[in-house]
């Protein structure tokens, strides 16, 4: 029998709403940790999983309230359980980093801007280890080595901005791990993260627990991902658990409608379906299944699709960056961002395009949209001569036609304007639908029509969920009657119940408004379940170009089948 590390005994945390009503964030919650044991907790936004990390680590912030329970901690040199919760803030000190190790969602936020990381590391070791500067800088280029990060020593003299995302998390990684802790918790560490990035971080993590005996406490919100790294999973609803048990177990017997409609939510490779199921869908019938789109009805759709003439015709794009001056000033080395891509896309289609963060797709479709400009090449718009060469003013009438929606949702929109108004501008700014007076109505149609009410008109955006604010920003691209719709990673940071939703309404919308969809993803499962034809790019070229299941199937090279073979699965 394993030895005990963690257990949570019941416990409870709430917030104070604005209106004075009490919420109840986390429920009676119940849960152990085994000496090297992995446990995956998952569930959606706003399900209680981080605020059970920020418990443990008695990080939570001012306003939650701690109602009831208790954190054991087991010590090895003890026979008595210490209670987290029960310990002044210094004597928490000792266990928090030098214990217990944390990796936090958003490298970005979690590493100073003004520090360089490799100090940052060394911060962390001279505070919970006898040892002077010179010691910890070895002992951190050796981390950094560790978790294999290329160049350790540009790396430690690095600022948190001059190095990728995926680097970020490795310096995270090698911090939470500089003092050796026997437990590591890991909240949400690959989520927005290439799917070759997000395997390389889960292998890494499966060889530190194997390597340092680790015991793992792995936060997400995929099962997929949990199935990769967890020995025991714990599914979280409004926060308490629903079901608990082996990955196994719960991922071919799920008993709990919640994690059905967690896992069905997801994309497969292996085909699309009519609809994605929704969490929703599950309590209404627990036993409910998605439809596949039968292989008669693809190629019927096809047939339809490439008899016209393309919609938007893409010919040898060049897209660089200076990369390296001279003494004199001048460019000596350019960044080929996108390098000579070709393609076209017709009226209807949803055209994927797919790759690792830095390969060039966000820049062209960013070039496509005019947001960016081109060094050479041609983009032809329903037939028109090259829209690259146009003026702004000229090509102002086409940009109501092409229409971008972004990332990050909250950083598309103004914090400061009401939806409704952001919603009404760019109607204003193209003069369409007569007065004000019809302006609004069309907005309060367009709000209906992505599944909001009415009255949300009046609302800020931090006032919405996630998924919430980017159906604000679909609503705001079609507030301008687009034919050519840019989906720039629009669902990579979204819950996968989330995703399913966003997801079945841009189908919907593509049937209801005729709409052509260009679907920027590293998310391979989405593209299956969303595109009719398929490009990847590597180093800003063209990889493969085709059908989705014909790539999938038949990877012609070993950049397409690594990006295929890191998708993980359930």
């Amino acid at each position: 029998m394993q030895q005990s590390l963690l257990h949570i005994d019941r416990l409870g945390v709430s917030f104070q709403s604005d209106d004075g009503q009490t919420v109840q964030a986390i429920d009676q919650l119940s849960i152990s940790l085994a000496r090297g044991e992995c446990l995956g907790i998952v569930g959606e936004s706003g399900s209680g999983k981080s605020l059970t990390a920020l418990s443990i680590m008695r990080l939570l912030p001012d306003a939650a309230n701690i109602d009831s329970g208790q954190i054991h901690w087991f010590n090895q040199e003890s026979e008595t359980p210490v209670d987290l919760l029960a310990l002044s803030q210094n004597d928490m000190r000792t266990y928090r980093g030098a214990r217990i190790g944390m990796v936090f969602q958003e490298p970005m936020t979690s590493l100073n801007p003004v520090f360089r990381c490799g100090d940052q590391v060394c911060e962390a070791i001279l505070q919970h280890q006898s040892m002077g500067k010179a010691q910890a800088r070895i002992e951190t280029l050796a981390l950094f080595n560790r978790v294999r990060l290329p160049n350790p020593e540009r790396i430690f003299d690095a600022y948190p901005h001059q190095i990728s995302g995926g680097q970020k998390q490795r310096v995270m990684i090698a911090m939470a791990l500089s003092c050796r802790p026997d437990l590591l918790i890991a909240d949400e560490p690959t989520t927005a993260l290439d799917v070759t990035v997000q395997k390389a971080i889960l292998d890494l993590l499966k060889e530190l627990r194997a390597e340092y005996g680790l015991s793992m406490l792995f936060i997400s919100h995929d099962l997929g991902v949990i199935s990769e790294v967890a020995d025991r999973v714990a599914v979280m609803y409004k926060g308490r658990v629903v079901e608990a048990g082996t990955v196994k177990d719960v991922m071919q017997n799920p008993e709990h409608p919640y994690t059905r409609g967690l896992m069905a939510c997801r994309p497969s490779l292996h085909g699309m379906f009519k609809r994605l199921p929704t969490l929703q869908d599950f309590f209404n019938d627990p036993n409910s299944k998605p439809v596949a789109v039968a292989e008669k009805e693809v190629k019927a759709r096809r047939e339809k699709l490439y008899t016209g003439k393309p919609l938007l015709k893409v010919e040898d794009v060049h897209v660089r960056y200076p990369s390296a001056r001279n003494w004199l000033g001048q460019t000596s080395t350019w960044l080929e961002a996108v390098d000579g891509v070709s393609f076209d896309v017709f009226e209807g289609e949803t055209f994927g395009i797919a790759g690792e963060s830095g390969c060039g797709k966000t820049t062209l479709g960013r070039t496509i949209a005019r947001l960016t400009d081109a060094h050479s090449g041609s983009v032809s718009y329903k037939g028109s001569s090259n829209v690259l060469a146009l003026s702004s003013d000229a090509f102002r009438p086409l940009r109501r036609e092409i229409q971008v929606v972004f990332q990050d949702p909250y950083a598309s929109l103004n914090p400061r304007m009401r939806i409704g108004e952001a919603i009404l501008e760019p109607m204003v700014v193209h003069g369409l639908h007569g007065d004000n007076k019809k302006r609004r109505d069309k907005v309060v149609s367009l709000l209906e029509t992505v599944g909001l009410q009415a009255d949300h008109f009046r609302r800020y955006p931090h006032e919405f969920s996630g998924g919430q604010r980017q159906r604000i920003c679909i609503a705001r691209a079609l507030a301008v009657e687009p034919r050519l719709l840019i989906c720039d990673e629009m669902v990579s940071a979204l819950d996968v119940s989330v995703q399913a939703t966003v997801l079945n309404l841009l189908l919907d919308l593509r049937e209801q408004f005729g709409l052509t969809y260009l679907f920027i993803s590293h998310d391979l499962s989405v593209i299956r379940q969303m595109c009719d034809r398929l490009l990847i790019m590597n180093k800003g070229k063209a990889e493969a170009l085709g059908y989705p299941e014909d790539i999938y199937n038949n990877p012609g090279t070993e950049y397409v089948k690594n990006l295929i073979d890191s998708v993980p699965g359930v």
